[in-house]
């Protein structure tokens, strides 16, 4: 075999097993609140720690259930998770319009502005945001945290669309126009469906955010409103944090969300690099 052969096979093989150890490092936490679920709170504290020789039991699951309105909350998720996900796409997909194909002077700053309300911490806002929903009536309404939560997105939202539509050739919207297509027309039957990998991408990068958005919820929302987030939260009590309840409510509320992650994941990758090769 030649040198730059082996060479090339060597090089290969370190980058795999970097790739392997990356992703061990980072599915480790998955790995060990999973395991973590099935212990009694003793083993779940023990030192050093137990890893597959415990006592199994699936007593958390039971406790969590009982104490907890689980469908309530993962109901509320769903339902936050949608509906700021679908403000968000109908108002992202008109604005990264707007700044894909009819760009002015200032559409650079108008993105960059956009993207600097995200460097802003939210705690910053809590205040006059907690205040304006108080007097509204907003507070613990599944209507107030999904306005939040698609204002809190929307950035994220018209950065992708914006950057997936720049890729579309302006010759196929210009003769749609030529063929009379009006502006709604030409976003609905033409620039979408060109572009559907990347909608997906983006609603489905924007639904995984709002389902693990803790921040305002916790703070706008008690027990009507409140998503799987704040049903993670209640296992936190002055008392100290119960690992096994916690580490079970945690499995219960981020499963929903990694299995749709799983389903979709030829399509989030798919989305994700939609323009790349021309």
């Amino acid at each position: 075999m030649s040198t730059p052969r082996r060479q090339r096979r060597a090089a290969l093989g370190a980058r795999t097993i970097v790739a392997w150890l990356a992703g061990g490092v980072i599915f480790f936490p998955i790995v060990w609140m999973v395991l973590t679920s099935f212990k009694s709170e003793i083993d779940a504290v023990a030192s050093p720690p137990a890893w597959l020789f415990f006592h199994w039991t699936l007593e958390n699951y039971r406790e969590v259930q009982a104490r907890s309105d689980y469908l309530h909350h993962a109901l509320n998720s769903v339902l936050l998770a949608a509906g700021s996900t679908g403000i968000g796409l109908m108002l992202g997909v008109p604005a990264a319009w707007s700044l894909a194909f009819a760009p002015t002077g200032r559409t650079r700053g108008v993105l960059v502005w956009m993207l600097s309300t995200r460097m802003m911490p939210p705690v910053g806002i809590l205040i006059p945001v907690y205040l304006a929903y108080r007097t509204l009536g907003l507070l613990d309404t599944r209507i107030g945290l999904i306005a939040i939560l698609s204002v809190a997105g929307l950035p994220l939202v018209v950065w992708m669309l914006f950057t997936y539509f720049r890729e579309i050739p302006r010759d196929i919207l210009e003769a749609a126009r030529m063929d009379g297509a009006s502006t709604l027309g030409e976003i609905v039957h033409i620039l979408m469906p060109l572009a559907a990998p990347g909608l997906a991408s983006t609603a489905l990068l924007t639904a995984i955010f709002t389902w693990n958005e803790s921040f305002w919820t916790l703070n706008l929302s008690t027990q009507a409103a409140a998503p799987l987030t704040a049903f993670i939260a209640s296992y936190s009590s002055p008392e100290g944090l119960f690992w096994g309840k916690l580490s079970a409510a945690s499995v219960m509320a981020v499963a929903p969300i990694v299995i749709l992650g799983w389903f979709s994941q030829k399509h989030l990758v798919r989305g994700l690099t939609f323009g790349a090769v021309k």
